[in-house]
């Protein structure tokens, strides 16, 4: 059963008819779903588990971790839960859910997870590393985390809960996130909640170490990277935003205004440096793009926004905030497959493994709980009574393109008012070369706010020609070599920036620091977009051959399609027409040009994060001769993609006039490649000065 908001104006907002009445119903549904499984008062809040090979607790694990993980898994569903249960408890102190009056629930819970002795209890850290062996001095636990989002519960509940304890009772609880504050945590974005737990604590008259709180706020500083974002560890996610972003204004409003200037003006620059760009990350509908780890916590992509406007001067604008936060919140509420038992399912949208973490639990998707945060501004606040807008996407023309470029991050955003989609772009991406989890995360050449990426399609008997699985993926290149039969994708993704409208960016197969660039496979990554998607021009980088490319399109939702094909000279395209899961027409098409020798098909189950069936659409070509400058180098195909059964035209399908290369041979060896288009635009494409400007 789907989210169905009772209150709605759709002249306040226009686009989504969320009000902050709305919000509060959403968040009761989400809190019935969770409170139907709970049993009795004094049960914790662990939920049905549909997945038990990938998530905590790995109750086949060796010694004394699954007691550690279950012990985590209580206080994760607590915690987490109470990101949602907390702003509304401030605005309903009474509210009951499925029997159970919250305010007495959690704060039955809350203690008792913090109480030594108590069946319930969580543990200290000290205590977790007994019971893990202290094999490691410096290991950090999942209660770190989760003591973050308690505190952030507590503050949003502050006068229901936390005034609601007697001094002994803040004192126990006072007493366990002292424990966790000061002890060793992972250093990304783990630091944060070690902040928070501290800056609560200094809040309330408790004593903390400010050389502690400095050591890990000046680390924090040291992660950002420009325009907005910061680096979590090596990669750039989602964490730059719902943690980076949500919990710096947090920790200025608690503690660094007053403690730390310095640090606290630091993190508000850069938060309203993420509202220049952050809005257009979303498409036309608001939707999240699925994209990089921890994607089961799906629209808490949104949270920065309400960081924003814990601020002393926030940038966010108001109304568009809140038409994107809505909208990522019906993009998953508005699907019947996004629940199971009443739960968020382990996936974006159904239940999908291949998206999947170990580090998760059944309780780990209530992370997206931080979004109803927003419910701590007040009824009167610009967030709730600002009229909706829509940003870029009101300000954009028939067919124009926003295109938005951030070194930093080596983020490329496409807004494409043709369709409404917004298509990523990323770099700076070194995954190990056999984490495929990894590179789909992280390394797909495109990803879609309509095309959530696929896993490696299975290839079943209905695939056109047939091949093995695992030679296609999709927006991904995978290299075989044809001497010693083996496969290997690009796990390294060097940034080169946007020049003249085109995009470089450099990848390495089988990338590895024990051995030279020049060892190693590699392309010249070149594209641009058009209305509907995008146009690659990439170019081999090889040192030896023979091997066969292939290049596989976005996964298309099979649920019941039309397939076509066209040829326009020696171009060739296949055209997709069909549903998504939730009876939405689905259009793609793949074109080749110079440098393919054909298109193909692969049929798939269980790879589609929208539905059980579907199709990828893949170019595939070889190289033969070990040097050979008459073998193409340049290899030229396009993606394009809309949401309506209105056929594609025929120049949308093959918009390339004409293609004009350096070289007498017109293989694309050296020099520019001149792609003209038929809308009268022309694009150059130089690799030339690459080498010199990458960056990872």
């Amino acid at each position: 059963m789907v989210f169905q908001p009772k209150h709605t104006d759709f002249t306040l907002s226009p686009y989504t008819g969320l009000t902050r009445q709305s919000w509060i119903e959403a968040g009761e549904y989400m809190l019935a779903g969770i409170f139907r499984h709970i049993k009795s008062f004094d049960d914790p809040v662990v939920v049905p588990r549909q997945e038990t090979k990938i998530t905590y607790p790995h109750l086949d694990a060796d010694g004394k971790s699954p007691l550690a993980e279950r012990k985590a898994e209580m206080f994760e569903g607590l915690t987490r839960s109470f990101f949602i249960a907390a702003p509304l408890l401030s605005i309903k102190p009474e509210l009951a859910i499925c029997g159970y009056k919250l305010k007495d629930y959690y704060k039955n819970q809350i203690l008792r997870s913090c109480t030594p002795g108590d069946a319930n209890f969580v543990g200290t850290y000290e205590e977790l590393q007994d019971i893990t062996g202290r094999f490691d001095p410096f290991r950090a636990f999942q209660q770190t985390v989760e003591t973050c989002a308690l505190v952030i519960g507590l503050w949003a509940s502050r006068t229901v809960i936390w005034e609601g304890c007697t001094k002994e009772e803040k004192d126990v609880i006072a007493a366990f996130l002292t424990s966790f504050a000061h002890a060793n945590t992972v250093p990304q974005n783990w630091r944060m909640f070690n902040m928070l737990d501290m800056a609560f604590l200094h809040m309330e008259g408790y004593p903390i170490d400010h050389e502690i709180m400095l050591d890990h706020a000046q680390a924090v500083l040291d992660y950002y990277v420009g325009d907005g974002w910061y680096r979590d560890g090596q990669s750039f996610d989602y964490y730059s935003c719902w943690a980076f972003n949500f919990y710096a204004p947090l920790w200025n409003a608690w503690y660094g205004y007053e403690n730390e200037p310095f640090l606290a003006q630091k993190f508000e620059e850069y938060s309203n440096r993420l509202m220049e760009s952050y809005p257009d990350f979303f498409d036309a509908d608001g939707f999240t793009n699925m994209w990089g780890r921890s994607c089961i916590y799906r629209y808490a992509s949104t949270s920065p926004f309400d960081g924003n406007f814990m601020l002393r001067h926030s940038a966010a604008d108001a109304g568009l905030a809140r038409r994107i936060a809505s909208g990522s919140l019906l993009q998953f509420l508005s699907r019947e497959d996004f629940s199971w038992e009443g739960i968020p399912t382990m996936g974006f949208y159904g239940q999908f493994a291949p998206l999947v973490q170990g580090y998760s639990c059944a309780e780990s998707p209530f992370w997206m709980g931080k979004a109803f945060l927003c419910l701590h501004l007040p009824e009167n606040h610009p967030f709730w009574t600002e009229k909706e807008n829509n940003g870029s996407w009101e300000k954009l023309e028939e067919n124009e393109i926003k295109e938005t470029a951030l070194n930093g991050p080596a983020l490329c955003f496409t807004n494409h008012k043709a369709n409404g989609e917004t298509i990523l772009r990323t770099g700076k991406i070194v995954k190990n070369a056999g984490d495929k989890h990894g590179l789909w995360n992280y390394a797909k050449l495109c990803f879609n706010t309509k095309y959530p990426w696929e896993a490696t399609p299975q290839a079943g008997a209905d695939t056109v020609p047939a091949i093995v699985t695992g030679e296609v993926e999709s927006q991904q290149y995978v290299l075989k070599d044809l001497t010693y039969n083996t496969l290997s994708l690009a796990n390294a993704t060097f940034w080169g920036g946007v020049r003249d409208g085109v995009l470089y960016r450099r990848q390495y197969f089988d990338y590895r620091l024990n051995t030279e660039t020049h060892w190693m496979q590699g392309l010249f990554l070149a594209d641009f977009p058009v209305p509907y998607g995008i146009v690659r021009v990439d170019k081999m980088k090889l040192f030896r051959r023979p091997v066969r490319f292939t290049l596989g399109a976005y996964g298309f939702p099979d649920n019941g399609t039309v397939v076509a094909e066209y040829r326009e000279g020696s171009a060739k395209a296949i055209v997709l027409c069909g549903k998504d899961a939730m009876g939405k027409p689905r259009q793609l098409a793949m074109t080749i040009y110079d440098g393919w020798d054909d298109l193909g098909i692969i049929y798939s189950t269980g790879t589609n994060p929208d539905s059980e069936h579907s199709i990828v659409i893949y170019a595939g070509t070889e190289r033969k001769k070990q040097y050979g400058g008459c073998e193409p180098y340049v290899m030229v195909s396009q993606v394009i993609t809309k949401e309506s059964a209105e056929a594609f035209t025929q120049e949308e399908i093959f918009p390339v006039r004409s293609i004009a290369y350096t070289d007498k041979a017109g293989c694309g060896t050296f020099g520019p490649v001149t792609i003209a288009l038929k809308n009268g635009q022309t694009r150059v494409v130089d690799y030339e000065g690459m080498e010199g400007n990458l960056r990872l």
